[in-house]
């Protein structure tokens, strides 16, 4: 992996020197991690005018961590010689002692304070913005990283299906929650991506819902959104059932309606689609059958080292789809007091001639009635 998180902050490089700045101070840990490798908390990455270096808070692990390996060999660490000290405001002073004029800092991750102690140390440094340089950078997965994505989908897929088979009525949201977190580590994820959301009834259908202690009934509406971190690679599925009993009309319609929104979104995803054109797809589906309003803010989302990534997929969304990018389609509507539908997949843009959008989450999407 040296080189290709040599490869990554080359491209960086090339990026800061089209700017005008001679080094750059990577402090995200997302970031720090995509560029970097698997880092110790608090760790730093600076991008010098002579070398790269990885300034650390304290001493490190040398051991392969639990969530993908050791930092990249091929930086020098620099470790600070006592507690309390910013790896930041050290990172900065090392920049200027390389005799960099420039330093570009990525300020939305900085606070004031920071960034002012950053502007202390070296007071010689031009400081400017990288902006969300790697962050783009990150948007394109190459097979590695979806192949993480991957491990990580049929994990969650496996951990969904076990609870599926088990008895559901009676058991609170909090309970099955808290179970499907412990299936996603038994599977061999580092740990949920997020915190696992279950909703049961008039809950059923949230966006972000956080499980209560209410129980299943039967002929409930159950939704489920979990999701599984492999490799620090995070992906995302949601699926919606009814418990007990056969379906209700109503709720048999909902689910159509929602069904059909997410498939157009999915089918919609190809290189050179306009992020609001995937958004529209699967919005005017629920626009038509009169669901415009209290519909989610987006239809879907970029994940990768973070669950909720560029490119966002929605209204107002402006750029085009790569391939190779991994992101949700997780259309839903919910219903005050009566509850609602959710399906959430992740897929991978690929182009036509490859197949097309390739599918990670495969857990059905029949209602199934538990």
């Amino acid at each position: 992996m040296s080189e290709v998180y040599a490869a990554r902050r080359a491209r960086l490089r090339e990026r800061c020197q089209a700017g005008g700045s001679a080094s750059a101070l990577v402090t995200r840990p997302a970031n720090v991690r995509y560029l970097a490798g698997p880092a110790p908390q608090d760790t730093v990455l600076l991008l010098g005018k002579r070398e790269d270096v990885l300034v650390c808070a304290g001493p490190s692990d040398d051991r392969p961590s639990a969530v993908g390996g050791r930092p990249d060999e091929a930086l020098r660490r620099h470790i600070l010689s006592g507690p309390g000290g910013d790896p930041a405001v050290a990172a900065a002073d090392l920049a200027q002692a390389q005799g960099a004029d420039s330093l570009a800092l990525e300020e939305h991750h900085l606070t004031v304070a920071r960034h002012r102690a950053v502007r202390s140390v070296a007071p010689r440094l031009r400081l400017a913005d990288l902006g969300g340089a790697v962050e783009q950078l990150r948007v394109v997965k190459d097979e590695e990283e979806i192949s993480c994505l991957r491990i990580g989908a049929e994990i969650a897929d496996q951990a969904l299906g076990e609870l599926l088979e088990s008895i559901l009525v009676g058991r609170t949201e909090r309970h099955l929650a808290l179970e499907l977190e412990r299936r996603l580590v038994d599977h061999g994820a580092d740990g949920p991506a997020f915190p696992t959301s279950v909703a049961t009834g008039p809950n059923a259908g949230r966006r972000g819902h956080r499980p209560t202690d209410r129980r299943v009934e039967e002929g409930d509406f159950l939704s489920v959104c979990l999701g599984a971190t492999y490799r620090g690679y995070r992906c995302e599925i949601g699926r919606t059932f009814v418990i007990g009993t056969a379906p209700a009309d109503w709720q048999i319609e909902l689910y159509d309606l929602v069904f059909a929104a997410q498939r157009a979104g999915r089918e919609s995803l190809m290189p050179g689609a306009a992020y609001r054109d995937v958004d529209r797809a699967a919005r005017q589906v629920l626009d038509s059958a009169g669901y415009t309003q209290g519909l989610p803010p987006l239809t879907g989302h970029g994940v990768g080292l973070e669950i909720d990534e560029d490119p966002q997929l929605t209204p107002a969304a402006m750029g085009k789809l790569d391939a190779c990018v991994p992101v949700t389609v997780e259309p839903g509507v919910h219903l005050p007091g009566r509850g609602g539908v959710r399906i959430d997949d992740t897929l991978v843009v690929r182009p036509e001639a490859d197949g097309g959008p390739e599918l990670l989450t495969i857990t059905t999407k029949e209602l199934l009635a538990l």
